[in-house]
């Protein structure tokens, strides 16, 4: 396990010792792709950490996009955050009910729109329920906190930067997806969506990030699974995946390693593979 950085990834031991801090905020970030057949609010609503804020990614998003869960503008963030009573001075950590998948694109967001004092609870729910800790139905009492919001703009790419990027050469770009659907060999969960990956990109499915309990792996670890992918962490890094969401895992990993010209591209491949006049590579190419 990981040492605790409330910048980054925390224990569950780390959140158990901090439960009743005044200024802290625990956000459930649960999300599930549609064939998991999860409900994740309804999870919520059964069982959560104590305190614990419903994130539903897709409504905290761009529904301006035809593209799945976008950024939100930062008007709309700012407003949910402080209906949920989130705002300036306060320790975020975000968890999710599958471990370490879907809360790592809510840390990434809280980080390109400017706060830094987010993490990532490590092991997510499956691991504080497994160590039997508490658990509630209830809903939180909540208190509108004043945010301030300062939108890093570079920590985000849209695909015309993935484009240059790609044909220049001069970023790693790092796809989260698995081996088969970054070769082209397994169908994509999205019909319509043409099968292979970003021409130039390294591929580093986001599971082998995790140890088997399904904790993120120890720096040392994290750096030499970039490297064993064929990633040169001198160059600046774009992630990648389906639909923006396991990318934020690989943009966490490369925090934890000290990597932070990092950007994530929103709209992967559910964006990519759309575009008939993309170019596609498949293979290990």
């Amino acid at each position: 396990m990981s040492a605790d950085d409330p910048r980054t990834l925390v224990s569950t031991a780390w959140l158990a010792q901090h439960l009743k801090d005044p200024d802290l905020r625990i956000l459930d970030a649960s999300w599930y792709l549609p064939d998991d057949g999860r409900d994740p609010r309804a999870d919520y609503a059964a069982a959560h950490i104590p305190g614990a804020r419903f994130f539903d990614i897709d409504e905290i998003a761009d529904l301006r996009s035809d593209l799945p869960h976008m950024v939100p503008p930062v008007e709309k963030f700012m407003a949910r955050m402080r209906a949920m009573g989130i705002g300036d001075g306060h320790q975020v950590v975000v968890y999710d009910g599958a471990g370490v998948f879907s809360a790592p694109r809510v840390w990434w967001t809280f980080r390109l729109m400017g706060k830094t004092d987010v993490a990532v609870l490590d092991g997510g729910f499956p691991k504080w329920r497994a160590e039997g800790r508490p658990v509630e139905d209830l809903p939180p009492v909540v208190r509108d906190r004043h945010m301030t919001v300062s939108r890093r703009n570079q920590m985000v790419k849209d695909v015309t930067q993935v484009a240059r990027a790609a044909k220049l050469g001069d970023h790693e770009i790092i796809d989260a997806r698995s081996a088969g659907r970054f070769r082209g060999e397994e169908p994509e969960p999205r019909a319509g969506l043409r099968a292979g990956h970003i021409p130039g990109a390294r591929n580093l499915p986001w599971g082998e990030l995790l140890t088997a309990d399904g904790t993120m792996k120890d720096p040392p670890a994290l750096k030499a699974a970039f490297e064993a992918a064929g990633v040169d962490l001198s160059k600046p890094a774009i992630t990648t995946c389906g639909s923006g969401v396991t990318a934020a895992i690989l943009a966490l990993a490369l925090e934890r390693i000290g990597k932070t010209d990092t950007a994530v591209y929103d709209g992967s491949w559910a964006e990519w593979g759309s575009y008939d006049d993309l170019p596609i590579a498949t293979g290990d190419a």
